[in-house]
């Protein structure tokens, strides 16, 4: 059986009529950028989140580097942040010529441990990036306790992790600004490129309105050094056919993780923890194994896909290495990057596959 750790296709074909439907409306229109779609997409985020404004720009990193901007973080300044991430969470602040700051990870939600964050803080600290990995939110009371008291803005990167929830409360209500990528592969996920950033900051919003188109908020008049990060109407239109079943897919999401949950309990695997008071939305389900390597080779000869959620911690990506981050030791997430592998996980995967996947798992897991 060949199992998929993603599979848009089936997706596609269960709405690919009302995605057509969209996308020939836009052609028809002959308007293709920033037109009625981003703004009704902006709202439907808005709204969904339970936030004041949503800003829509071309990517997730374009998200996290216009927010870091928008919030006056510069040359010089560092940014607190996890090393269990993809590099654009890291990448954003060294854009500017802020330094990123490593903090290790908590052993259990393999998200940014909050209670190593305030010695990491000096003099130069602006702003703390927590990131909600693979679809579960970090400890914001604690994260914002420890923002507050010291001063600092707080972003959140809520790249995988639309429609989670911290204590009821979605995420992108608790930092100053949060940034989705709509990514393909993402939970809502575009055809193309596709980033949000939200806030209930209208300052702030309005001028991230202006960073992402050129610095201006009427055509040649540039107030400001900006960026070109429009999102285009097909995307949009796309996503907002999408964003009406998202619901259902998150919560489709979380039973195939109860159905592995319950599969893989007597495996020796690590299973994703999902904290009390918190909403996973399984963007990635992802096992820590002991023997990786081994894991990974034999679910590929198996016809199985799987993600390797991440195979090198950032502080020790050849560019940080250069910079001096390699001596520092951040344990558990060195370790989960030596045991993490994310096994096929989307909303139309059926028990009989995710069966397969952990029969195939126990004949290789040691």
């Amino acid at each position: 059986m060949k199992v998929n750790l993603l599979d848009l296709k089936v997706q596609y074909e269960n709405i690919k009529d009302e995605i057509r439907e969209a996308i020939d409306e836009v052609l028809e229109s002959t308007h293709f950028i920033m037109g009625e779609n981003v703004k009704k997409l902006e709202q439907e985020i808005a709204e969904f989140c339970g936030v004041k404004r949503a800003i829509a720009v071309g990517n997730g990193t374009d998200a996290l580097l216009l927010s870091l901007r928008a919030l006056g973080i510069e040359e010089g300044d560092e940014v607190i942040t996890s090393p269990f991430t993809f590099f654009a969470s890291a990448e954003t602040s060294s854009l500017i010529g802020a330094k990123p700051v490593f903090v290790d990870i908590n052993p259990d939600t393999l998200c940014i441990d909050e209670n190593k964050i305030e010695e990491a803080i000096t003099e130069k600290t602006k702003a703390i990036i927590p990131i909600h990995i693979f679809g579960q939110m970090c400890n914001m009371d604690k994260i914002m306790e420890i923002a507050n008291k010291h001063n600092l803005v707080v972003i959140e990167d809520a790249c995988q992790a639309i429609g989670a929830e911290y204590k009821g409360v979605k995420a992108g209500n608790f930092g100053n600004a949060a940034t989705f990528s709509f990514f393909p592969t993402k939970n809502l996920g575009a055809y193309g490129d596709a980033g949000m950033i939200v806030t209930n900051d209208e300052e702030l919003a309005d001028k991230l309105c202006m960073l992402r188109q050129h610095g201006t908020k009427k055509k040649y008049m540039h107030e400001m050094i900006g960026h070109n990060s429009r999102l285009d109407e097909i995307q949009a239109a796309i996503l907002r056919v999408k964003l009406r079943y998202l619901a259902k897919w998150t919560e489709d999401r979380r039973k195939n993780a109860e159905i592995y949950n319950e599969l893989l309990k007597d495996i020796n695997v690590k299973t994703p923890c999902e904290m009390e008071e918190r909403k996973h939305v399984y963007h990635q389900y992802c096992i820590l194994a002991d023997n990786k390597e081994e894991v990974m080779a034999f679910l590929k000869d198996k016809g199985i896909g799987f993600g390797n959620y991440y195979p090198i911690p950032v502080h020790q990506l050849p560019i940080y290495k250069e910079l001096g981050y390699a001596d520092q030791k951040l344990e558990v997430c060195e370790d989960a990057c030596r045991k993490s592998v994310a096994l096929p996980m989307y909303p139309e995967l059926n028990e009989e596959q995710q069966k397969y996947v952990v029969d195939c798992l126990k004949e290789i897991v040691k």
